[in-house]
């Protein structure tokens, strides 16, 4: 079983940057490939990226693509969630999530979650 906490979030303005973290604890975690999600009010939850085990593999929503940057750490069992040029659309709670095997892209496959950090952009 893995625990997940993310930290990072705040209050930006447009055009910033935040860099979230997701440290992971329990066993195995580089066993698993990693994704970050949000969910802004009144929406339902979306992918933001997603990274394999070995982190050779990257996958971006095309919203964040070029913007955002996922890495991780295996040594300190820690993700990362590079945010740059940050727009108040980016504003939402962001997850991240542990799995094995299956589709990156849907949070449907995801086994573990973190209980979120806030992010808010303003204009």
């Amino acid at each position: 079983q893995v625990q997940l906490v993310e930290s990072g979030g705040g209050l930006v303005q447009a055009g910033g940057s935040l860099r979230l973290s997701c440290a992971a604890s329990g066993r195995g975690f580089r066993n698993y490939n990693m994704g970050w999600f949000r969910q802004a009010p009144g929406k339902e939850r979306e992918f933001v990226a997603a990274i394999s085990w070995s982190g050779g593999n990257t996958y971006y929503a095309g919203s964040v693509k070029g913007r955002f940057t996922i890495s991780r750490d295996n040594a300190k069992n820690t993700v990362y969630l590079q945010m740059n040029t940050l727009k108040p659309e980016d504003t939402a709670v962001y997850y991240c999530a542990a799995k094995g095997a299956g589709d990156p892209f849907s949070q449907y496959v995801y086994d573990y979650w973190g209980q979120g950090t806030q992010v808010t952009v303003s204009s």
